[in-house]
């Protein structure tokens, strides 16, 4: 493919991100809410084909990082595998309903980011992922989210829900202290809208429950996250333990699994434990070293108060926190 085509071909997708976005920006609705079919979800679902999807250009390719941030330097002394340390395996499957990743427009272009889970909440319609992951997307971001649940091979099978505006709540802490000395404080919610059709996230596919203050210890744990620039999700069986952070740059308390290749574009993966009516999760990739330097260790955000009042303000529809005020300014 010659220069030439290849500038075509990007104006031509810059060109269609930009009227889907002037599109976006006309229907959403100034609280967000939905009553009937959602024509913003309408749009959305017939810009993301199947072609379009396959082609998104992951935010998260950095190796090393596991949400698309600078890799940091790590050694094997603050992050990593421990000599001799077993690390269960992965492997590509077609996900499952309450898990997914998450793609954005904006006047430049589109693409694939993170991984997240649907979460149980009055309103049914909220997603957890990292903090890390869900910042940029905040307040005024020109960039529109949307959430596909079990996205596989370029399919959407449950449709596709458009993050509200000002849906987005991350910690003002993690705002605050940023995303390192922050690293305990790296959870974070979307609110969607519903489909097309007037259905909400959680009434399309159900949702996982959220578990807070139950410690760093659980077995067994399934963890899952969508690789950047693949086509399905991974997902691993194992464990967590407890990690106390040895890196002053990145302090706190974290949960701890090995598994293997969970490299970027899986930072927000949930991390579930089986119950009798399903799936409770009990953290999100992301953390120490936003998730870990190396495919083998992933972390999370260990939850706890903060992240339950992170979830009233979000199913209460508080005003989310923002960046503070630059200094000088």
């Amino acid at each position: 493919m010659g220069p030439g085509t290849r500038i075509a071909r990007y104006a031509a997708v810059a060109a269609a991100a930009l009227l889907l976005c002037a599109g976006l920006t006309s229907a959403a609705s100034a609280d967000g809410t939905t009553a009937g079919p959602n024509p913003l979800a309408g749009r959305l679902d017939a810009y993301w084909t199947p072609a379009r999807m396959a082609a998104a250009l992951p935010a998260d390719l950095v190796r090393g990082s596991k949400g698309g941030t600078a890799a940091r330097d790590g050694s094997p002394a603050v992050d990593g595998p421990r000599p001799g340390e077993y690390i269960p395996p992965s492997a590509s499957f077609d996900g499952i309903p309450q898990a997914g990743t998450f793609f954005w427009t904006d006047a430049t272009g589109t693409g694939r980011t993170c991984s997240g889970s649907v979460v149980r909440s009055p309103g049914r319609d909220l997603v957890l992922s990292a903090g890390h992951c869900l910042k940029g997307y905040a307040g005024g971001s020109e960039r529109h989210l949307a959430f596909v649940p079990q996205y596989h091979d370029a399919r959407k099978p449950f449709g596709i829900f458009p993050v509200r505006t000002d849906g987005v709540y991350v910690p003002q802490e993690y705002y605050d202290l940023g995303e390192h000395a922050g690293a305990r404080y790296d959870f974070a919610f979307a609110v969607t809208e519903a489909d097309q059709d007037g259905t909400r996230i959680e009434d399309a596919v159900g949702g996982v429950r959220l578990l807070t203050g139950t410690g760093y210890f659980h077995a067994p744990v399934r963890m899952i996250g969508y690789p950047a620039g693949a086509e399905k999700p991974l997902e691993c069986w194992s464990w967590t333990t407890r990690w106390d952070s040895d890196d002053p740059a990145d302090p706190g308390t974290f949960p701890r699994i090995a598994c293997d290749a969970f490299v970027g574009g899986t930072s927000g993966g949930p991390m579930l434990v089986p119950e009798p009516d399903g799936w409770a999760v009990v953290g999100v990739i992301g953390g120490y070293h936003t998730g870990g330097n190396t495919p083998q260790v992933s972390y999370s955000a260990y939850f706890g108060t903060a992240t339950q009042a992170l979830y009233r303000a979000a199913v209460g529809g508080d005003p989310p926190a923002g960046p503070g005020p630059t200094p000088g300014s």
